[in-house]
C-alpha cells in the first residue's frame, strides 16, 4: 500500500502538471472506483472545473476544485496515478483528460482504489490523528498520544487514528532505528525510548521522501518511473538478510495479520 512517503511523492509530481488546468473529459472503466456520487454525476460534474491545489491527509490525496467541491483519492492497496501509461488496458480504472492534451491514468491491478466528489472533504476521509510532519506533533503531542494505551507500538504506529500515514513499511523502520521490538507493550516505553521513536519517525518519513518513495510491490511514480526508499531499508521486507548494526539475521512475525520485520539482537 502506498504510505506517507508515496503518496507525498505522487502529490508533489502532480502539483506542477495539473494546478490550474480543467477537466475536459473524464472516462470511468470500472464502476467500482467511484463511491460518490453515481458514475454518470461524477464524470459530468468533473468537466469544466479547475484544479486548485492537491493536497494529502494521512493517505488521502484531496483536488480542490474551481466550484467548491473536492476530489478525494484513496490508492489502497495497488492503485497509482500515471501521467503516461503502458500498462495492460486491465489494469485501467480511469482516465481523466485536460486542457494542453495532459491526461491522467488511475490503475489498479486489485480494483480497490476509491474516489469521492464531495463539498465536503472531511464528510469522506475519516477521522485521522496528527500529521507526523508537521511542525505540531511536537514529543510532548505524541508522548500524550502514547499513554494508557497497552497494544503493542506496532500496532498502535499503524492506527491511523493514533497518527496519520504511517504504514507497515515505515513503522518497521521507525522501531528499528529506535531499537525497540514491535512487540512492546507501548506503556512499557520509557521517556526515553519515547523521544528516540518519536525522532526516528520523522527522520524515517523525511528520508523517504527525499528517496521519492519505495518501491517494493506496486508503487510507480506519476511519470512511471520507481521511488528508491527500498534500497535505504534496514530491516523492512529484508527476512532472511542479515541486520546492517549487528549482522544477525532479520526475522519476521505476524501481528494483526500483517508482516513486521525486526532485528532480534537489536530490538530485544
Amino acid at each position: 500500500m502506498p504510505e506517507l512517503p508515496e503518496v507525498e511523492t505522487i502529490k508533489n509530481e502532480l502539483l506542477p502538471v495539473l494546478v490550474g488546468k480543467r477537466f475536459t473529459g473524464v472516462t470511468i472503466f470500472d464502476a467500482k472506483v467511484v463511491r460518490q456520487p453515481s458514475v454518470e454525476e461524477f464524470c459530468q460534474k468533473l468537466v469544466g472545473q479547475k484544479i486548485e491545489d492537491i493536497q494529502r491527509r494521512g493517505k488521502y490525496l484531496i483536488f480542490p476544485l474551481s466550484g467548491g467541491e473536492s476530489l478525494v483519492l484513496h490508492l489502497k492497496m495497488a492503485g497509482a496515478l500515471l501521467l503516461t501509461s503502458n500498462q495492460p488496458m486491465s489494469y485501467l480504472r480511469a482516465l481523466f483528460e485536460f486542457e494542453n492534451n495532459t491526461q491522467l491514468f488511475l490503475i489498479d491491478r486489485r480494483r480497490m482504489a476509491a474516489m469521492w466528489l464531495t463539498m465536503n472533504a472531511n464528510s469522506v476521509v475519516p477521522k485521522l490523528g496528527p500529521e507526523p510532519l508537521t511542525q505540531d506533533f511536537i514529543y510532548e503531542t505524541f508522548l500524550s498520544r502514547l499513554q494508557g494505551r497497552k497494544s503493542p507500538i506496532k500496532a498502535v504506529l499503524l492506527d491511523q487514528g493514533f497518527v496519520a500515514g504511517i504504514g507497515n513499511m515505515y513503522a518497521d523502520e521507525a522501531l528499528f532505528r529506535a531499537k525497540i521490538h514491535p512487540l512492546r507493550k507501548t506503556n512499557s516505553l520509557s521517556h526515553q525510548e519515547t523521544k528516540n521513536l518519536h525522532q526516528a519517525i520523522q527522520t524515517v518519513l523525511w528520508s523517504a521522501i527525499t528517496d521519492k518513495g519505495a518501491s517494493v510491490d506496486t508503487y510507480i511514480r506519476p511519470d512511471g518511473g520507481l521511488g528508491t526508499a527500498h534500497f535505504s531499508f534496514q530491516v523492512a521486507h529484508r527476512r532472511g538478510q542479515t541486520c546492517p548494526t549487528c549482522n544477525t539475521p532479520i526475522q519476521r512475525l505476524p501481528l494483526r495479520n500483517r508482516g513486521t520485520y525486526f532485528c532480534p539482537k537489536c530490538q530485544k
